[in-house]
């Protein structure tokens, strides 16, 4: 059995920049997009400027 995975949209991806900024949870991020909490988590992880 295979898991079908699809990408974040580039409104997605600003939605949760968005959250992010206004304090909202990874796991509340998550449940809003319908999306599991590792992709958010993953996302964040993967666009941190330094």
């Amino acid at each position: 059995m295979t898991k079908n995975y699809t990408q974040l949209s580039l409104v997605q991806r600003y939605q949760i920049e968005a959250f992010v900024e206004d304090g909202m949870k990874q796991k509340k991020i998550a449940d809003y997009l319908g999306v599991n909490p590792s992709t958010i988590s993953r996302e964040l992880r993967r666009n941190v400027t330094s």
